[in-house]
């Protein structure tokens, strides 16, 4: 069984279906042509003179070093990775899952440069139960959930860990063992660490999914506060 979803009109009930079950996502095609359109505007900007920040320049104190079109890949790379340095317990495989969830609604808005054949990957991971570990603390709140969306990205080309078959083992391996190849970054580093997925997929169990049924029954008193105060509606 698999939940279609349409960025900009997901539903808590949704979320917390991903959640509570673990059922395998997809985002409905009428996504496509706002994700193509924003990605090919990273694809020429990368290819291009004109320097556009964290596509082919440094990043920081470094945004004004131009980075060579042939090295704008390796360059993505290098952040996803340098980013991987959360610490503590790993999150629970629902948890993680909802994070998932969450990065496809957001870049399936057309506005991250994100290109379909990667968000692909996380479908199909998510369809196949590849689950990136994902340590519980390293967020840094308002500036991006860096570290834990770093995990999750590394995941998807091939570094770090990752959950298959309810075994931890090396994200190459299970991506292989799942029949599917690593995604090569491209220049879509970027628009990974820099969102909130983790802290608003964590709101939303901790806040919501793990109450009682009951305790939730007037639910629309509670959301709009929720989306108000941890931007559920820009994610979702």
């Amino acid at each position: 069984m698999t939940l279609t979803l349409t960025p900009g009109h997901a539903t808590l009930d949704q979320l917390e279906q991903i959640w509570r079950t673990g059922i395998a996502v997809v985002l409905d095609d009428s996504a496509l042509p706002g994700i193509e359109a924003a990605a090919a505007l990273v694809r020429k900007a990368a290819e291009g003179d004109e320097a556009v920040y964290g596509v082919n320049t440094g990043f920081g104190k470094l945004a004004s070093v131009r980075i060579k079109p042939g090295d704008t890949a390796q360059l993505q790379r290098n952040l996803i990775l340098s980013h991987c340095c959360g610490v503590g317990e790993s999150l629970d495989v629902a948890t993680t899952r909802l994070m998932m969830a969450l990065k496809l609604l957001s870049a399936g808005r057309g506005a991250s440069g994100i290109t379909w054949k990667t968000l692909s990957v996380i479908q199909n991971m998510l369809r196949e139960g590849v689950t990136p570990v994902i340590p519980s603390q390293g967020s840094v709140g308002a500036s991006g959930d860096l570290a834990p969306l770093a995990h999750m990205a590394a995941a998807m080309i091939g570094e770090g860990e990752a959950i298959f078959g309810g075994e931890r083992m090396p994200a190459a391996e299970a991506l292989a063992k799942a029949r599917h190849r690593a995604r090569r970054a491209c220049s879509e580093g970027r628009p990974w660490p820099d969102q909130r997925h983790a802290i608003l997929n964590r709101l939303c169990a901790d806040r919501l999914f793990r109450r009682d049924p009951q305790s939730r029954s007037k639910r629309g008193l509670v959301l709009p506060v929720d989306r108000r105060n941890h931007g559920i509606d820009r994610a979702a």
